[in-house]
């Protein structure tokens, strides 16, 4: 089952008073995500992600195209008793106490008063707020605040949640606790969409994720099938080198380490079979032959690294 399926979404935002001008932030977006994935939106900043969000959740209207959510389109106000929302700095009201809040939030879903003082607690349990369930929100921090905004995302227990930037603010400890939280979901068949920064735990949770830039998909598809493509060298191991060896494999190529009674070698593609065949003329002791392959964070500096400042103020 698709639980969203994105149709040549585009956003214009206006700018400028007398002669009126526009800025596309998104840009004739077509994705679909499956139900029960784990689904990063990754990009730069300004990028198009929380746009994205907002249109999808009805915060905003779209300049053309659609969407349907949960088989429906994203305009039926019913289908949204299934979905859970955590923006981006999200803002509360700061005089009640994290328990009235969420208890206000499961009233707005129509649970009954027994449902929401279940709910409320497992929830304040599980975002690790409970010594702080009964102070007011004016009090909390930005790592708490956020942890309180995870909890009112899946009060109603939904099927599909969407969280903007759901580690902003938090803690190592703060973010492992998110990400375990995320797989419970997963593992319960909920399909959740997020938007960050911190690749680690993209690469650590998403099934696939859809990279975008100035509005405009990117890349799509398992990190697997986005970062192999940028396999351009191999790790080469070889145990108790002789001397005679770890000269002539410096003649063959830079990325020579010494660790201990191993010599590690970074090789390029064009240069591998004449590595392991110098090893084993020189009857040096092969390890291991490793691909390189990138981590996320490589693959956006690759990709994004080197755009301008002044580029991007122009955009603005």
């Amino acid at each position: 089952m698709v639980a969203i399926e994105i149709i040549n979404l585009t956003k214009d935002y206006p700018r400028g008073f007398w002669r009126k001008s526009y800025r596309r932030a998104l840009d004739h977006l077509d994705l679909t995500v499956q139900a029960g994935e784990v689904f990063g939106l990754l990009g730069p900043n300004g990028a198009g992600k929380s746009t994205t969000l907002k249109l999808l959740m009805r915060l905003i209207y779209p300049t053309a195209g659609t969407a349907r959510l949960l088989g429906q389109p994203f305009e039926n106000i019913e289908t949204h008793q299934r979905i859970g929302f955590l923006p981006e700095s999200p803002y509360f009201y700061d005089y009640l106490t994290a328990r009235e809040f969420l208890d206000y939030c499961g009233q707005l879903f129509g649970q009954s008063r027994s449902e929401r003082r279940r709910r409320v607690g497992e929830l304040l349990e599980r975002v690790g707020l409970v010594e702080a369930a009964d102070v007011a929100l004016r009090n909390f921090s930005r790592g708490m605040l956020q942890r309180v905004g995870i909890a009112q995302a899946i009060i109603n227990d939904p099927d599909l949640v969407f969280l903007d930037e759901p580690m902003l603010g938090l803690d190592a400890v703060g973010r492992r606790e998110v990400r375990d939280l995320i797989l419970e979901l997963h593992a319960a068949g909920k399909t959740i969409c997020f938007s960050t920064h911190v690749l680690p735990d993209v690469e650590a949770l998403c099934d696939r994720v859809a990279i975008l830039n100035r509005g405009r998909l990117h890349g799509l598809g398992g990190l697997d099938d986005i970062l192999k493509m940028k396999v351009q060298a191999s790790e080469v191991v070889v145990a108790q080198p002789s001397p005679g060896l770890v000269e002539e494999l410096r003649r063959l190529t830079d990325g020579v380490r010494i660790a201990g009674d191993k010599l590690n070698l970074t090789v390029p593609d064009d240069k591998l079979y004449a590595v392991i065949e110098c090893v084993r003329q020189k009857q040096g002791r092969l390890v291991a032959v490793n691909p390189v392959r990138p981590s996320l964070e490589d693959y956006f500096f690759q990709e994004f690294g080197t755009e301008k400042v002044p580029d991007l103020i122009k955009r603005l």
